[in-house]
């Protein structure tokens, strides 16, 4: 049986759906107004699910409580997002902020959505590890800290984009074939997706841009994933000509994090990284991350990671 036979055949939900001819709200949230839950699909401590969106009905006007990524497998998608009619074709995919309203035509047999259910604390992990420029970046990085509320949404057709739908194919795959490293798998596809999203900005419909303060903070993230060894609040107030305690309370607000937080979490991962993959003495591991004071890196990484530098590193180390 070919993938998009698997596809095609009934969930639960569609035959539900077939029985009731309406959209059950139960399922989907226990709230008032209609915010789906991320809750009512992830597992406990999971950040991001790919399931098939349901046929044969219209989904009414809803919002999400997380970041949703619709991507058409085969046939068409209607909806209308906020104020605008989209009309997407198979390969083409927009992703939604938490904020934004919108609601779906009913899909007909052969129309496969997969919907990407993704935890805003997911791409605190992506943050960690790329560092991209470019307006999907902005967009989530103002999604996850821009604490503005206003929906956003971007529409890339990039259904010609071989690379793209290469690993579209491969998560697809994934929901259908799921195993034991399927969670793993999808997380590296998804960074993945967002690096190859970025490097094809041509497919993007329109533009987003970001507020000021929020371009000041996607510039404060950069900085310290750069120059994390010697970053400063100094420098960086330095660098955005804004005053220190402006940026400051700027950092507070919008990530829940001062900036020695950030900077002290970021050096920290560095350090755990170095760890498994170097024979560095843990001492000079200290250095290379920017603290002089072995004490007081010791200290803030038992109490971070809960064992000391050298128990992490032999935990970590293969077993012969």
């Amino acid at each position: 049986m070919s993938l998009l036979e698997k596809m095609l055949a009934l969930t639960e939900e569609e035959r539900e759906t077939l029985q009731y001819r309406q959209v059950m709200q139960a399922r989907y949230t226990s709230k008032q107004s209609f915010i789906i839950e991320a809750n009512k699909f992830l597992a406990p401590g999971s950040e991001i699910m790919v399931r098939k969106h349901t046929r044969f009905i219209d989904f009414p006007k809803h919002r999400h409580d997380y970041i949703e990524l619709n991507y058409v497998y085969n046939g068409s998608l209607k909806q209308k997002i906020g104020e605008q009619d989209v009309h997407l074709k198979k390969g083409e995919l927009v992703v939604l902020n938490q904020h934004i309203e919108h609601q779906i035509d009913a899909c007909d047999t052969e129309d496969i959505v997969i919907n990407f259910i993704i935890q805003p604390s997911f791409f605190n992990f992506i943050f960690s590890f790329l560092n991209v420029e470019g307006p999907l970046y902005s967009f989530l990085i103002d999604s996850v800290h821009g604490g503005n509320g206003f929906g956003q949404f971007l529409y890339f057709k990039c259904a010609e984009e071989e690379s793209i739908q290469m690993l579209l194919q491969k998560m697809v795959e994934e929901i259908m074939n799921p195993d034991a490293f399927s969670q793993a798998t999808t997380k590296l596809h998804v960074g993945m997706l967002i690096i190859e999203l970025t490097k094809k900005a041509d497919t993007l419909e329109g533009d987003y841009e970001g507020t000021l303060q929020n371009q000041w903070l996607r510039e404060a993230l950069s900085y310290i994933h750069e120059q994390y060894k010697q970053a400063t609040l100094t420098e960086l107030s330095a660098r955005l000509n804004q005053p220190h305690y402006l940026l400051s309370k700027l950092i507070k607000k919008r990530t829940g994090k001062t900036f020695k937080a950030i900077l002290q979490e970021k050096r920290l991962d560095i350090a755990r990284e170095m760890l498994v993959q170097s024979d560095l003495p843990v001492s000079v591991i200290a250095e290379e991350v920017g603290y002089d004071n072995f004490s007081y890196f010791y200290q803030i990484f038992k109490k971070k990671f809960e064992q000391t530098p050298l128990a992490y590193r032999k935990r970590q180390a293969p077993q012969e």
